[in-house]
Order: C-alpha cells, then sequence, then structure tokens
C-alpha cells in the first residue's frame, strides 16, 4: 500500500515554507530598522496558505514544451506594511515593537507545525517498522 504524503502531512510542509519566508522577511525588517527610506514587509500567511493550496490542488503542469510554465512564487505574495506609528521623518515605516512580536509569533507556529509533522512522520515510522525501532 503506498503512502500519499500529501495525506498523510496535508498542508503543514507548505505552512513550514511560508512561515520560514515571514521569519526572513521579518528580520529583514529588524535589521533595517534603522535604515531611512526601508518600508516594512509582511506575508499575509493566510493568502499564501490559500496559493499553496490553490496550487497543491490544481497541479498545473507543463504537457509540451511550448506551454507556458506556471509556478507559484513565494515572494509573490510579500506586501507593504501600514505604519502603526507616524513617520519620524527619515521614511522608515518599521515598528521594532511589532517587528519583534510578529517575530516571535511566527516562530512559535513554525514549532508547532515542525512538532506535528515530527509527530507525524513519527507515526509512520512507527507503522512502516511495525512499532519496533
Amino acid at each position: 500500500m503506498a503512502i500519499s504524503f500529501e495525506k498523510a502531512f496535508g498542508m503543514h510542509p507548505e505552512a513550514l515554507m511560508i512561515r520560514d519566508r515571514r521569519a526572513q522577511v521579518l528580520s529583514e525588517n529588524i535589521a533595517n530598522a534603522d535604515t531611512p527610506g526601508y518600508k516594512a514587509r509582511d506575508i499575509d500567511f493566510n493568502q499564501a496558505m490559500k496559493l499553496a493550496k490553490a496550487h497543491q490542488s490544481g497541479s498545473v503542469g507543463r504537457t509540451h514544451e511550448k506551454h507556458f510554465a506556471i509556478s507559484s512564487q513565494l515572494g509573490a505574495d510579500t506586501l507593504f506594511r501600514n505604519p502603526d506609528q507616524p513617520d519620524t521623518g527619515d521614511g522608515n515605516t518599521v515598528d521594532i515593537h511589532h517587528e519583534r512580536n510578529a517575530f516571535m509569533q511566527n516562530s512559535m507556529e513554525y514549532q508547532a507545525s515542525l512538532s506535528f509533522l515530527t509527530a507525524r512522520i513519527n507515526g509512520l515510522k512507527k507503522a512502516i517498522t511495525g512499532g519496533g525501532q
């Protein structure tokens, strides 16, 4: 009997990739907190998951070399954030407290998805080996 990884893992692998990308974007914001003119960015996780789900269910692939190559780029869902604070005069829209909180929340959600996947992999491993190690 074949194992369907899509059924076994669900959307958690995609969620991990999106959360990883979001961690990169948030860390770039934190690193550029004092850069004049830098605009804070973020990823809309729900929108990115909808795109991943549509891509997963659609399974669009090229059947002929002359067909257009269609791909979903993970960076396409990166948006500029509306600032929560008034402009300080340098054009930078990074609120360091907001960025740290968002980074921490994203980190905890990443760990939750990773824990789920680890438990699922261990369960599959146990099923394959018959419970022995």
